[in-house]
């Protein structure tokens, strides 16, 4: 059971690593975040950002040689960064769900969808097979897949992409996770069906209680869908906050950069903003506030101090301006 009032996930000092030959190499640093029940949570960024990386070790999910090197994670209040393997694969799929970019890789091409859904059911709860079976129909029908009771027993490549990412959504919700990380989940689609499964994630949230980590660099997914967004920048929390005022009040200046990046109907604006430069390699990240070299409001003390979070009215920003 949850607990009353309290986060769901906690993420405390996370800190990713990947030793190489030239050194070890820090790709995600000292990032602290919590989501609640109900709630999703948008982490953006640019390619590079630490976004996937974060939704992977929270997952238990980190490519070798990558591997936390420190801070915790909490799944309702207990530690589940450092459990043994074979916990770890328990505690995956049945209290956390993943929904990944490609519903290609999610899938196994050589098993019927009711094989895959069935297992994965029977793998998680106490259900006999005939159980399993309605429950998966139960499902498909749930992600809006048509004539599901039809499509139950055919293959992953006799869908098209919008299906087969629904499929992958059912087979997240199989066990009645508590928390889904959800990896660019729309990406791959058109703006139609995006708009059809963030509607379908949403109202997920509402009607379970079901969290989610929605990892996108589409700021559009995340204002239709969040409730509070983070923002990452080489590896680092920038911003974070409430959807609306990252939007429209966003703080950081990389924040402020990123939203007035968007096009907007209507607007009469000849030109959008342009963040000059590039992210820096992790071979190369500079002294004190990473986005130092790009921002236009730098000044000595970004330079030589790395910046925490702190308040700044309803978000929490790592800069020295505030």
């Amino acid at each position: 059971m949850g607990r009353p009032n309290l986060p769901l996930l906690e993420v405390k000092h996370l800190c990713i690593e990947f030793p190489t030959r030239r050194g070890t190499l820090v790709a995600v640093d000292d990032v602290s975040f919590h989501i609640d029940p109900g709630e999703v949570l948008g982490v953006v960024g640019e390619s590079g950002a630490g976004k996937s990386l974060t939704g992977n070790a929270i997952i238990g999910l980190l490519e070798p040689p990558g591997r936390v090197a420190g801070g915790e994670i909490l799944l309702d209040g207990k530690r589940i960064d450092n459990l043994p393997y074979e916990q770890m694969q328990r505690i995956r799929g049945k209290d956390i769900g993943a929904i990944f970019q490609d519903p290609l890789t999610s899938l196994n091409p050589l098993y019927s969808i009711s094989r895959q859904l069935v297992e994965t059911i029977q793998t998680h709860t106490d259900m006999t097979a005939r159980q399993a079976r309605a429950r998966a129909l139960e499902l498909l029908q749930a992600v809006g897949i048509p004539a599901a009771d039809e499509r139950l027993d055919s293959y992953p490549h006799e869908f098209s992409g919008g299906m087969r990412q629904r499929v992958v959504i059912a087979l997240a919700l199989a066990a009645n996770p508590r928390l889904i990380i959800a990896d660019e989940p729309t990406t791959a689609l058109d703006v139609s069906i995006q708009a059809q499964i963030i509607a379908l994630l949403k109202k997920l949230c509402h009607e379970f209680g079901t969290a989610v980590m929605l990892v996108t660099h589409d700021m559009g997914v995340i204002a239709e869908a969040a409730d509070r967004v983070a923002v990452m920048y080489a590896g680092r929390l920038a911003e974070i906050g409430p959807v609306a005022d990252v939007i429209h009040h966003a703080r950081h200046p990389y924040s402020h950069g990123l939203m007035g990046a968007i096009p907007t109907i209507g607007s009469g604006t000849a030109r959008l903003t342009q963040i000059d430069g590039a992210m820096p390699r992790l071979t190369e990240i500079p002294s004190g506030c990473a986005f130092n070299p790009r921002c236009p409001k730098a000044f000595d003390r970004c330079l030589a101090e790395r910046p925490v979070l702190r308040a700044a009215g309803p978000n929490e920003v790592a800069c020295w301006l505030y």
